[in-house]
C-alpha cells in the first residue's frame, strides 16, 4: 500500500505538470490504462492521482466517458481572479507591512527583486528565439514570488487559500504571457511589486498587484478569444461571472 502511494505521488506530480504547461491540454481525454502504460504504474495509482486532480479542479469526470482535462471557461476565469482580487493583494499589502516592521521578512524578496532585474537585461539582448526559451526562467521568478508572499503571510487562511488556487493559476499563467511584449509588461508589474514590498509600502503593494491581476486577466481573455489559439470548443466563451 505504501508503494502504491509513492507512486500515486509520482504519477500525480507528473500529470499535474503536464496539465499545468498545457502539454495535456483542456478536453484532452486521460485513460487509466493507456497512462499507466505511458507512466510505468498500475491502474490503481493512475486512479488515485487523476482523483486528486479532479478535487483540485484540473480534471472533469464526464458521465459515461472516461476523465478529461478541465475545459477552461471564460466565465470560470473571471470568476477566479475575481476572488484573486479579493486575495492577494491583502496578502501582499501585509507582507509589506510585516517587512517594514521585519526586514528578515524582506530577504527573500530582495532576492527576487535582484533574479528579475538580471533577467530584464538578458532578455532584452536576446533575438526572439532566444527570447521564447526564456520564458522557463521568468516562470520560475514569478512562482518563487508568489511562493514568497504565501510563506511570509501572517494571516494562515488567507495564505491557504492563496496556495489553494495555484494549480489554477499556474496553468493559466502559460497562455497570459503569450509573447514577449506581455512578457516584458508582466515583468515591470512584478518589479512594482517586489519594490513596494521591498520597500515596505504596504499601500504601493496592494495597488500594484492589483494592476497586475487585472492586466493578467485582460491578457487571458485576448489568449483565449484569439482565433490561433487552438482550443476550440474546450474554451466556453460563457462570459458569465
Amino acid at each position: 500500500m505504501a508503494r502504491a502511494t509513492g507512486k500515486s505521488e509520482v504519477v500525480y506530480e507528473r500529470l499535474k505538470g503536464d496539465i499545468e504547461s498545457l502539454r495535456l491540454r483542456p478536453g484532452a481525454k486521460l485513460s487509466e490504462i493507456q497512462l499507466g502504460e505511458e507512466l510505468g504504474a498500475s491502474r490503481t495509482p493512475v486512479r488515485e492521482a487523476i482523483r486528486r486532480l479532479a478535487r483540485d479542479g484540473l480534471v472533469d469526470f464526464v458521465p459515461g466517458e472516461v476523465a478529461r482535462v478541465a475545459p477552461i471557461s471564460l466565465g470560470g476565469v473571471r470568476a477566479l481572479f475575481d476572488f484573486r482580487m479579493l486575495l492577494e493583494p491583502e496578502a501582499a499589502a501585509g507582507v509589506a507591512a510585516a517587512g517594514a516592521a521585519d526586514e528578515r521578512v524582506l530577504v527573500p524578496f530582495r532576492e527576487l527583486l535582484g533574479r528579475l532585474e538580471e533577467f530584464d537585461e538578458s532578455f532584452r539582448a536576446q533575438d526572439a528565439g532566444a527570447q521564447a526559451q526564456s520564458y522557463q526562467e521568468f516562470y520560475g521568478i514569478t512562482e518563487g514570488f508568489d511562493q514568497a508572499v504565501i510563506a511570509a503571510c501572517r494571516n494562515p487562511y488567507l495564505a491557504r487559500t492563496i496556495s489553494d488556487l495555484r494549480s489554477q493559476t499556474v496553468r493559466l499563467r502559460h497562455l497570459s504571457h503569450s509573447g514577449p511584449r506581455r512578457m516584458l509588461t508582466s515583468l515591470e508589474e512584478h518589479r512594482a511589486m517586489l519594490k513596494a514590498v521591498t520597500g515596505g509600502d504596504a499601500q504601493a503593494a496592494e495597488a500594484a498587484c492589483r494592476h497586475h491581476l487585472a492586466q493578467t486577466l485582460s491578457a487571458l481573455i485576448d489568449s483565449l478569444t484569439s482565433p490561433d489559439a487552438g482550443f476550440g470548443p474546450d474554451v466556453q466563451l460563457d462570459f458569465v461571472g
